[in-house]
């Protein structure tokens, strides 16, 4: 059994862009969330996969993927997932030896910048890029389930200043 063991940080600038050595457009749906945890489908230009996550711990929780057809995919997205889409392009940032992501949304969060870090372990020391801002990993604001119930919630694409003032 995998663990996941990551961080999130909000962009606060542009510097990464230069620095990115890689782009894939992905969609992810939310098939369902389940006590702490959830099931998400993604696909990108050349694979898709089923995800089951498990309730976090700390900065780790369980991870368990299945690559899946395509096809099957793009009918749980269009079937299961129609209003629970999430949309964006993530980039590979190398820094001081590890890959970031940053994840720049498009749909119904457009405009959001997220930046994430997978690590061996939670003690893992790293040094953070200058393009990083605040740390969000522990701030359910930034869950992408409650990203996407904020924007349904308004009709539109949620900018960054209304997630940070959403009351949860």
């Amino acid at each position: 059994m995998r663990y996941e063991v990551e961080r999130k940080f909000l962009v606060a600038h542009a510097g990464w862009r230069e620095r990115a050595v890689s782009r894939h457009r992905l969609t992810d749906g939310l098939v369902g969330e389940f006590a702490g945890g959830k099931v998400r489908v993604r696909l990108d230009e050349e694979r898709a996969w089923l995800t089951v996550k498990g309730r976090r711990d700390g900065l780790s929780r369980p991870e368990f993927e299945y690559e899946i057809p395509q096809e099957e995919a793009e009918a749980m997205l269009r079937l299961v997932c129609e209003t629970c889409l999430i949309e964006k392009t993530r980039y590979c940032v190398p820094h001081d030896g590890l890959v970031w992501t940053v994840d720049e949304y498009g749909g119904s969060l457009a405009g959001m910048v997220l930046a994430e870090i997978e690590l061996e372990h939670e003690a893992q020391a790293i040094l953070l890029p200058d393009w990083l801002g605040r740390e969000v990993t522990a701030d359910a604001r930034f869950r992408q389930s409650t990203l996407l119930r904020l924007a349904r919630e308004a009709g539109r694409p949620v900018t960054l200043t209304e997630v940070i003032a959403a009351q949860l």
